[in-house]
């Protein structure tokens, strides 16, 4: 993923989840896949998927059991 693909993609997730300290950063030594944060905590992994020269983007977010204690 390129800069201008990341700003991209940022700015429509900031946008659908109306939250501006939403990131999307580079992933070191991928060119295929970026680290989604919310402020200083990492989230989850954005991936460039293209089929068929269909161009797609999926967000995988694990959520840890730990994480759901006191929700």
């Amino acid at each position: 993923m390129d800069k201008s693909e990341i700003a991209q993609l940022q700015s429509y997730m900031r946008t659908k989840f109306s939250n501006k300290a939403l990131e999307i950063r580079p992933r070191p030594r991928k060119d295929d896949s970026a680290e989604v944060f919310l402020g200083d905590e990492f989230i989850g992994v954005m991936y460039r998927d293209e089929d068929e020269g269909e161009l797609s983007y999926n967000f995988t977010m694990a959520i840890l059991e730990i994480d759901l204690e006191g929700h």
